[in-house]
């Protein structure tokens, strides 16, 4: 029985004009892009859960000072 692959050294990366880039540095790049990505979507949550937050207090009247409405007149008095 032949092996699938006899040589897996030959073409074992992305060959370009000059140099070839072996796939266990694509494999690591793109892993790194990944998990950078990952990290940056939860930093993104949060931030947008905290600004949430902090637009609901600002709704929310407790900062906003108290008015003082006059008191309507009386006719019947």
């Amino acid at each position: 029985m032949s092996p699938l692959n006899p040589n897996p050294s030959d073409h074992s990366g992305l060959e370009l004009f000059l140099f070839t880039i072996p796939q266990s540095f694509l494999l690591q790049l793109g892993t790194a892009s990944v998990m950078a990505l990952l990290t940056a979507q939860k930093a993104t949550t949060e931030t947008f859960t905290a600004l949430g937050e902090a637009s609901e207090e600002l709704f929310r009247g407790e900062r906003l000072p108290i008015l003082n409405f006059p008191e309507p007149a009386n006719s019947q008095d």
